[in-house]
């Protein structure tokens, strides 16, 4: 069985465009097993019910950003090992560093094309 067949993944975005071009990315590369939150908060509570093995959010959202997302990911021990890519519109050097910090396991701008985020996704992963 192939990694993409196994591969859990949680897309975090508040944006619906946004969270369906990813889910979209995903589902060309043979990625079938794909959840969804609107935000930080209701990705907490899907990851305490449906664990993952990637999660990619988005950095700007409201009430939690992405790194905020990222640092409750890590203090918590069922979390702590969840693959974590962040997008961004905006990857300022400083919030780079800030989520290598965190633990992040890789980013990628937006906007980004299909093949760039199948790579992004590989380099934690492994081949799809």
């Amino acid at each position: 069985m192939a990694l993409r067949d196994q591969l859990r993944i949680l897309v975090v975005d508040d944006m619906s465009t946004s969270r369906g071009l990813i889910t979209q990315a995903l589902d060309s590369f043979g990625i079938t097993q794909v959840s969804v939150a609107d935000d930080a908060r209701s990705a907490l509570d899907s990851l305490a019910r449906f664990p993952v093995h990637l999660v990619i959010s988005d950095y700007n959202m409201p009430g939690m950003t992405g790194l905020h997302l990222l640092q409750n990911l890590r203090g918590n021990p069922a979390t702590r090992q969840t693959g974590f890519i962040l997008i961004t519109g905006r990857a300022d050097p400083q919030m780079i560093e800030t989520g290598r910090r965190l633990g992040m396991n890789n980013f990628i701008t937006k906007p980004f094309v299909p093949q760039d985020l199948r790579a992004c996704i590989e380099a934690v992963v492994g081949r799809l």
